[in-house]
C-alpha cells in the first residue's frame, strides 16, 4: 500500500489530499479564519445553565454558545474548578500537579447546577466544530494529544487503544506508561504506540507536559472567552495521527510549509524527512497528482464504480442513505447471486472511501443488493468491516438486516465536505455547445495577450473539453493560432475549471 499527501497552499487557505495508492481517500481544507477546531482549548464563560437539558451553554466567543452536557464534564471538573482559581490569581506556579490537592470526583448522575454556576470561568475543550446553526459541541475533560500518547490532566488513569490487539503489547505499554507517567496527570496510549520503547515514549510525554505549562501560564490576566491553546495545524495533525512506513511522498507547492513539514517530521519519524518534496511543475498541483478530476467523480449525487456499478447518495437532516446499482454491468458471473455478491463488494469498497473524503457523519443506511444465502451476506459484513478499519473516525457498522439494509453510525466531529460538481449549461436553448460559445471572447483575448506580452511561451488554461476541441486534427485551431501570430501556444487541460473558464499564462506567471 502506498501513501501520499498532497498539499495546496492558497493565500488564504490550504487543501490536503490524502491518496492510497492513488486513490483520492481523504480531502480537507484549512483556512486562516478557522478559530474553532476540534481540540483547541479556551478559557470559557458559563451562559445558561439548563437543569432539564442537564447541560449549560458556554460563551467560547462563537456567535452561537457552546453546548457543553453534564456527561462531558468529566469526573474530576471540581479540581478543574479549583485549580483555575488558583492559576488566575498568579500566585499558583506549580502546574506539574505533583502537589495539587485533588477535589472529590463529581457524582454520574449528578445535576448540573451543582457543579457550574452562571458567570464562572471553565476550561474547555472542543470535541465538536459548529455544523450548520448549531454551536461547538465542549467538554471540560480536557485531552493533549501528541504522537504516541494522550495527556490526561487530573487523572490517574493509563489506558490503550483497542486497536491493539495483542494483550502483551498492551500490558507492556501500561507497564511503561506507568513508569514515565508524572504524578496528577493520566495517559491513553495510541495505537500507533505499539511496538515503540519508553525514550520514544518519555519524549511525546515531555512534549504534552510543555504545552499543558504553556497554556497554564496564559491563563492569569486573561479575558474571557479567549483561546489560550490551539491544536496542530492540519498538515501537522494529519502526520501525527496517521504517518507510517506506507507513505511514500509528500508534496507541497509552498516552500516555507516544505520547512515546516520536515521539521516537525524531524522530531516524529526523522527516517520520513526526505519523502518530502516542493513541487515545482508549471502544471498545478492537484491537475498533476489527478486529483481535481477525483473530485468532479467523487463528489455527485452519482458515484460511479468499475463495471458499470453505482451509488446514489442521498442526504437529509436525519440521516444519509446509499444505494447500490448494478448498472449495465456485463454479467460474468455464474448466477445472480455471485453477481450480487460481486457488486456488493464492489460498493463496500467505495462507501468506505466515500464515508472518509465526504466526513459523513451520524446515521448512514446502505441499500446493498439482496443476497439470499447468509455466508454472503457475512462476507460483505466482514468486507466492509474491514475497509472501515482505516478510517480513524469512531463508527460501528450493523450486520445486515432482514431487508438487506446495513446501518452505519459515524462520529461528526466537523461540518460535511460538500462540493458542486455540476455547473450551468452555458447554452441558454439547452444546447451544449461551449467551444463553439467560447472561440469568439477567447480569440478577441488572445489578440490583446499577444499584444501586451512579449514572452516567447505562453500557456493558454482551460476545461479538458475545450482543450481537446482546440488542439483537434492536424490543422487544428492552434495551430491556425500560430500561423497567425508566429507563437506556439502550449495548452493545459485543467479540470478544476469550467466551460467557460480560461486563462493565459506566461511561462513564469
Amino acid at each position: 500500500m502506498k501513501t501520499e499527501l498532497i498539499i495546496r497552499s492558497n493565500s488564504s487557505d490550504i487543501d490536503f489530499a490524502l491518496l492510497r495508492d492513488g486513490k483520492l481517500i481523504e480531502l480537507n481544507n484549512e483556512t486562516s479564519d478557522n478559530k474553532f477546531s476540534v481540540g483547541d482549548i479556551f478559557l470559557a464563560k458559563i451562559g445558561k445553565v439548563l437543569t432539564g437539558l442537564n447541560a449549560a451553554f458556554v460563551n467560547v466567543g462563537y456567535p452561537k454558545d457552546g453546548f457543553l452536557h453534564y456527561h462531558d464534564l468529566g469526573a474530576q471538573v471540581n479540581s478543574l474548578n479549583s485549580f483555575i482559581k488558583k492559576v488566575s490569581t498568579g500566585k499558583y506556579k506549580d502546574f506539574t500537579l505533583s502537589n495539587f490537592r485533588k477535589e472529590e470526583d463529581i457524582n454520574k448522575d449528578g445535576s448540573i447546577n451543582q457543579v457550574l454556576k452562571t458567570g464562572q470561568n471553565l476550561l474547555v475543550q472542543i470535541v465538536k466544530e459548529p455544523i450548520s446553526t448549531k454551536g461547538p459541541r465542549l467538554s471540560s475533560e480536557l485531552s493533549i494529544a501528541g504522537r504516541f500518547l494522550v495527556l490526561v490532566p487530573f487523572s490517574n488513569r493509563v489506558s490503550v487503544s483497542q486497536k491493539i490487539a495483542d494483550p502483551k503489547e498492551k500490558e507492556r505499554l501500561k507497564r511503561l506508561a506507568k513508569s514515565i507517567k508524572p504524578k496528577g496527570f493520566g495517559v491513553i496510549l495510541r495505537t500507533v504506540a505499539e511496538g515503540k520503547k519508553v525514550a520514544e515514549l518519555d519524549k511525546d510525554l515531555q512534549n504534552s507536559l510543555k504545552r499543558w505549562q504553556k497554556m497554564c501560564k496564559s491563563i492569569p490576566n486573561t479575558n474571557t472567552p479567549t483561546k489560550i491553546l490551539s491544536e496542530l495545524n492540519r498538515a501537522s495533525s494529519i502526520l501525527r495521527d496517521v504517518m507510517n512506513d506506507s507513505f511514500t511522498s509528500i508534496v507541497t507547492n509552498d516552500e516555507t510549509l516544505a520547512v515546516e513539514i520536515k521539521e516537525y517530521l524531524q522530531e516524529i519519524y526523522p527516517e520520513k524527512e526526505k519523502i518530502v518534496k516542493l513541487h515545482k511543475s508549471e502544471t498545478p498541483i492537484f491537475e498533476k497528482y489527478g486529483i481535481e478530476r477525483q473530485i468532479k467523480t467523487s463528489f455527485g449525487k452519482t458515484v460511479s464504480m468499475s463495471r458499470g456499478a453505482y451509488l446514489v447518495i442521498e442526504h437529509t437532516e436525519a440521516l444519509h442513505v446509499i444505494d447500490v446499482n448494478s448498472g449495465n454491468r456485463s454479467n460474468k458471473a455464474g448466477s445472480q447471486e455471485d453477481t450480487a455478491l460481486e457488486v456488493n463488494l464492489i460498493s463496500a469498497t467505495e462507501i468506505a472511501r466515500q464515508l472518509q473524503l465526504r466526513d459523513m457523519g451520524g446515521i448512514i443506511v446502505v441499500d446493498f443488493i439482496d443476497m439470499h444465502k447468509s455466508e454472503n451476506r457475512n462476507k460483505l459484513y466482514q468486507h466492509l468491516k474491514d475497509q472501515m478499519a482505516l478510517d480513524r473516525t469512531k463508527h460501528k457498522i450493523l450486520p445486515p438486516s432482514k431487508f438487506g439494509l446495513v446501518q452505519i453510525t459515524r462520529q461528526r466531529v466537523r461540518p460535511e465536505l460538500s462540493i458542486k460538481t455540476t455547473e450551468p449549461n452555458p447554452n441558454k436553448n439547452g444546447e451544449v455547445e461551449a467551444p463553439i460559445v467560447l472561440l469568439d471572447k477567447l480569440e478577441a483575448d488572445l489578440e490583446k495577450y499577444m499584444l501586451k506580452s512579449k514572452k516567447k511561451k505562453i500557456q493558454l488554461h482551460v476545461h479538458p473539453f475545450i482543450a481537446s476541441y482546440l488542439t483537434k486534427g492536424v490543422n487544428s485551431i492552434r495551430f491556425k493560432w500560430y500561423l497567425k501570430h508566429k507563437k506556439w501556444i502550449t495548452i493545459i487541460p485543467r479540470d478544476a475549471y469550467t466551460y467557460l473558464y480560461y486563462r493565459f499564462k506566461s511561462s513564469k506567471d
